[in-house]
């Protein structure tokens, strides 16, 4: 019995210790290394935050990452070979639960013509979509040019006439107003006074002591707060200037990696029972383009062309009443809570295209279109901080590392592997008075450059097979189209759990 008592006494102290050394291995205030104090004003000024939460971003939904199988989920012989299955894994995300909507796009529009009408008014045509997209010669759709952007009818239908750089300049955008607004509402900086701009006459004034932009003020070495505002001091007194690491600035906005987009897009997740069900040829359950349910039962499941000159459908019951484009709140969602990830418009992501990225592209968070930069330093001030180079609209200039641009490693593509000599042509072409250069090779070569951007998801003017999350398109990314929108996403900074705690 004493061996017994004594042997529960012993498992008894080890289990103690064992919960005091797991006790002491979180960021309670002390070092589990060196029983030095976190956050001691004495001390070395050692700043350890805990209890960080991340946020859910406005109008956004927790992605949570896994393993999936990406790629072409059905058999077409005159389909391109350009997505292959494979295993891979996405980091859990962000992405908008909607569409890009109009009434999004002219907020920005606005906030452009605002701060820059008077000073940079090209600034400000650059940010407007392209209404010239909806001219077709042998259609009638004027009413969309002068309409679809501006009338209140179509605040809810999702942006389209936008290039692929002009989205990711709304993403950033989007990323300077919403930090701009949580350091607002947290006191560390005041909210931007629009009247003051009448003051402001040239554009450096306006770009860099109006504009508020995230990566500008996470580099500056030291900050004061605007005039007629008490500072927040941090532990030791200094003008508080928030970091990531604070949960109050949001990472940047950006638009989704096509292996992000395609995972969103299956809403792929394990059940209770633990199994996984794949293959799915749609965002949606089910291989058909209408929903089985009884209550809805034959209602079409997306936008789309349903055959040759049916765009919607007869005229009652069965018609989905669009045309063109629809609210981004149409239709079902998938189980991700996700609208319209097939149908209604296209979508732009992040990737270049290459025809044979499935090679090539890491088995985790696969993406080709990596440019790795720096920012420029134009000067350092007298108490050594550095300043730095800023473009027209006040964001921190930057110039690409040695061998930092990647959008070509390990280039599949074999015709842009050669120098094709046409020395020995035998058109007859060179032997005119002005001779004809013809590489025998373009009509077997792609048009592709670096420039040239993935788009996903079909639209209202595709045929179903677009429909499939799989299928990949292409665009150069300043060209736009009618039938391509976009969404945002953000990655996410930490564990979904502490989101889903929030």
């Amino acid at each position: 019995m004493k061996l017994k008592t004594i042997a529960k006494l012993a498992s008894f102290c080890l289990a103690m210790t064992l919960i005091g050394c797991a006790s002491k291995s979180g960021n309670e205030g002390s070092s589990s290394v060196t029983g030095w104090k976190y956050n001691d004003k004495t001390g070395t000024g050692f700043l350890v935050k805990s209890k960080y939460i991340t946020q859910v971003p406005t109008g956004m939904v927790s992605i949570e990452g896994g393993s999936f199988t990406i790629g072409e989920k059905g058999e077409f012989i005159t389909a391109p070979r350009d997505n292959k299955r494979r295993r891979i894994t996405v980091s859990s995300f962000y992405m908008d639960q909607y569409e890009i909507r109009n009434v999004d796009w002219r907020e920005y529009t606005n906030w452009m013509e605002v701060v820059f009408g008077k000073t940079a008014p090209k600034l400000v045509a650059k940010s407007k979509p392209n209404a010239n997209i909806w001219r077709e010669e042998l259609a009638y759709n004027e009413p969309y040019l002068a309409n679809y952007f501006t009338h209140p009818a179509f605040d809810q239908y999702p942006v389209v006439g936008v290039t692929w750089e002009q989205a990711m300049d709304y993403c950033t955008w989007r990323t300077d107003r919403v930090n701009e607004l949580a350091l607002a509402r947290a006191g560390i900086i005041l909210p931007p006074d629009f009247n003051s701009l009448q003051k402001l006459t040239d554009l450096d004034s306006i770009s860099n002591n109006f504009v508020f932009n995230t990566q500008k003020y996470l580099l500056q070495e030291s900050y004061q707060p605007k005039a007629g505002k008490t500072p927040k001091l941090d532990l030791y007194g200094k003008n508080r200037k928030v970091d990531m690491s604070d949960g109050i600035l949001f990472s940047e906005y950006r638009l989704p990696t096509e292996a992000e987009w395609e995972f969103a897009a299956y809403a792929i997740e394990s059940g209770k029972n633990g199994l996984v069900r794949e293959g799915k040829i749609y965002p949606w359950s089910g291989s058909q383009v209408r929903t089985p349910s009884k209550k809805q039962m034959g209602q079409m499941e997306a936008n789309f062309v349903r055959g040759r000159g049916d765009m919607m459908g007869t005229s009652g019951s069965l018609n989905d009443k669009a045309t063109i484009t629809a609210p981004v709140s149409s239709y079902a969602p998938n189980d991700f809570g996700l609208y319209n990830m097939a149908g209604n418009v296209n979508e732009w992501v992040l990737d270049v295209y290459r025809p044979t990225s499935y090679e090539d592209v890491a088995e985790y968070n696969s993406f080709r279109g990596n440019i790795y930069t720096t920012p420029i330093v134009a000067s350092v001030d007298e108490l050594g901080n550095k300043v730095y180079t800023t473009d027209s609209l006040g964001r921190i200039a930057t110039h690409v590392v040695p061998n930092g641009d990647v959008r070509d490693f390990k280039d599949g593509d074999p015709t842009s592997q050669y120098n094709f000599s046409l020395a020995g042509d035998s058109t007859g072409l060179n032997n005119l008075k002005n001779p004809v250069k013809i590489d025998p090779t373009d009509v077997l070569s792609l048009n592709i450059t670096d420039k040239t951007r993935v788009y996903k998801g079909g639209s209202w003017k595709d045929r179903v097979f677009w429909l499939n999350p799989s299928t990949r398109r292409y665009l150069d990314q300043d060209k736009s189209s009618n039938d391509i929108g976009f969404r945002c996403a953000m990655s996410m900074i930490g564990n979904i759990d502490q989101s889903a705690k929030k």
